[in-house]
């Protein structure tokens, strides 16, 4: 039997700000709020738990881990950017790999990476 990921967790100092910012970022919802550890889950039951425990230092360098989030088809990679900004995150620069391969780094509230993408056409899959 293979392993599994159970949960994606980030260190952070406030994990209640971050588990809100995330919740309404992905449309996900609290599992366990134990104050120092909060766990949210997917609505829709598709896709990793995500983990937030309290530790007392801040954020020094970059992510060695980072998520990468694509908007559902028909939501435009700057719509979701502008959207996630509302929340709290902040944009860092659009990356062009290639011309197929677009993506904007973005910061949540308390500085993590993560990128989000131009969404797929409706007929495409993400998976390779």
């Amino acid at each position: 039997m293979a392993t599994v990921i159970e949960c994606i967790t980030l260190d952070c100092r406030n994990p209640r700000r971050l588990a809100e910012f995330w919740i309404a970022a992905l449309h996900y919802s609290v599992r366990k709020d134990q104050g120092h550890w909060i766990v949210i889950r997917p609505v829709s039951g598709l896709g990793p738990l995500l983990g937030f425990q309290q530790v007392p230092e801040s954020k020094v360098v970059k992510n060695r881990v980072h998520l990468d989030l694509r908007p559902s088809a028909g939501v435009a990679m700057a719509a979701e950017v502008s959207r996630l900004e509302k929340l709290g995150a902040k944009a860092m620069r659009v990356v062009l790999d290639d011309p197929t391969d677009v993506h904007t780094i973005v910061q949540d509230p308390e500085g993590n990476e993560f990128c989000v993408m131009e969404p797929l056409p409706a007929s495409q899959s993400s998976c390779k």
